[in-house]
C-alpha cells in the first residue's frame, strides 16, 4: 500500500488496523475542548509525525491510518478535516486548514468490474509550508502544493500547485502569483 502498489482494500490486517484507529478517532471526538493536553497526547500517538506541541486538529477529526500522516510546526486544522493517508500525507510548517477539508490518498479504478474486486491503490500528498487551505476543499490523490500558497474555498484540486500562487475552482487553477 505504501509503495504506492495495488492493495486488497478488504485485506483482514487493514481492516483491524482501520478500526483500532477509529477507536482511538472516537476517543479524540469525544474530548472536551478544555482537555488540550489530552488531545495532544493522542495526537502524537496518532499521527506519524508531529513537529511541535503547537498542532491543533479541531474535533471532529477523521482519518484512516494517522501514522502515515506528518504535520510540520504551528499546523492548524479546523472542523471536519478528513485525511485518508493509505499513502503519506505531508504537511508543512505554518499550515492552516479551514473547516470540512478532506484529503484523499486512496484510488480506485473508474471499471466497474476492477473496482468491485476492492483492488487499490494509493498516492501520497504534499502541502508545503505558509498554505492556506480555504473550507471544504477538496484534495485529490498524488497532488503537490508548494510553499506561499491560499488554496480557495470550495475548490478541488486535483493537480500540483505551484508556489508563491493563489488557486481557486472545480477543478483548482492559479488565479494570482505572489511577488516575494
Amino acid at each position: 500500500m505504501l509503495a504506492g502498489l495495488t492493495y486488497s482494500a478488504v485485506d483482514k490486517e487493514l481492516l483491524e488496523e482501520l478500526n483500532a484507529v477509529k477507536e482511538i478517532i472516537h476517543d479524540y471526538n469525544s474530548l472536551r475542548p478544555s482537555e488540550t493536553q489530552k488531545r495532544l497526547e493522542i495526537l502524537k500517538g496518532l499521527l506519524g509525525h508531529i513537529e511541535d506541541d503547537e498542532v491543533i486538529i479541531n474535533q471532529p477529526f477523521y482519518c484512516d491510518y494517522g501514522k502515515q500522516i506528518s504535520v510540520g510546526r504551528r499546523f492548524f486544522a479546523n472542523f471536519n478535516l478528513t485525511i485518508l493517508d493509505e499513502a503519506p500525507v505531508t504537511i508543512g510548517d505554518d499550515c492552516f486548514i479551514g473547516p470540512n477539508v478532506s484529503i484523499y490518498t486512496a484510488c480506485h479504478s473508474t471499471d466497474p468490474i476492477e473496482r468491485n474486486t476492492r483492488e487499490e491503490w494509493a498516492e501520497p500528498v504534499t502541502i508545503g509550508d505558509n498554505v492556506w487551505i480555504g473550507g471544504s476543499v477538496t484534495i485529490l490523490p498524488g497532488v503537490t502544493i508548494g510553499d506561499n500558497v491560499t488554496i480557495g474555498a470550495g475548490s478541488v484540486v486535483t493537480k500540483d500547485i505551484p508556489s508563491d500562487t493563489v488557486a481557486v475552482g472545480n477543478p483548482c487553477k492559479v488565479i494570482k502569483h505572489i511577488d516575494r
